[in-house]
């Protein structure tokens, strides 16, 4: 049971640390993040965050061939698979039309702070962080936006993928 809360802890952390990645690292204030993020927002095709996954995928092998899965590093692959389902749910929101109401939901919502309220609406899978630090939606001013958002049909072509493969890490 302690293996299974600390996984579930792992990943509620997860959402704090995607709220404070991006809306303090990549547009409150300028940091090594905010020209990626600037490069995403200016063509969403610029998926940046993948570029973590080899430090990390490192890190997280090296944790468990010290610690085996000991509760800190149980706890730490919850934070990491928060981190791969917000990157597959970002991508969707992204490349995908929606398969259900939530994702619906989700990439509306996003493709608001894209277009329409760049300082508002930072969680990309929950909105628990922006309401607790006031920086939702509001639903008389930006929701407005909302019946365009999800007419925007899906990107097509390809990611910047192919230049991270190459190393190429440039934002």
């Amino acid at each position: 049971m302690e293996t299974l809360a600390a996984f579930v802890i792992g990943l509620i952390v997860w959402t704090f640390v995607e709220y404070v990645i991006h809306a303090w690292l990549s547009h409150t204030f300028k940091t090594f993040a905010t020209p990626f993020h600037n490069g995403h927002h200016h063509d969403p095709r610029n998926v940046f965050a993948v570029r973590t996954w080899l430090p990390l995928a490192i890190i997280w092998s090296g944790a468990v061939s010290i610690w085996g899965f000991a509760t800190g590093v149980v706890f730490f692959s919850g934070i990491l698979a928060g981190f791969a389902i917000y990157e597959l749910l970002h991508y969707r929101i992204h490349f995908a039309v929606p398969r259900n109401s939530w994702e619906s939901w989700l990439r509306t919502r996003h493709l608001i702070h894209h277009s329409h309220a760049a300082m508002r609406g930072f969680g990309v899978t929950s909105s628990t962080w922006d309401l607790v630090f006031a920086s939702d939606l509001s639903r008389a001013k930006d929701w407005v936006h909302a019946e365009a958002a999800a007419r925007t049909p899906p990107l097509t072509g390809p990611s910047n993928l192919h230049k991270i493969l190459r190393f190429d890490l440039q934002p």
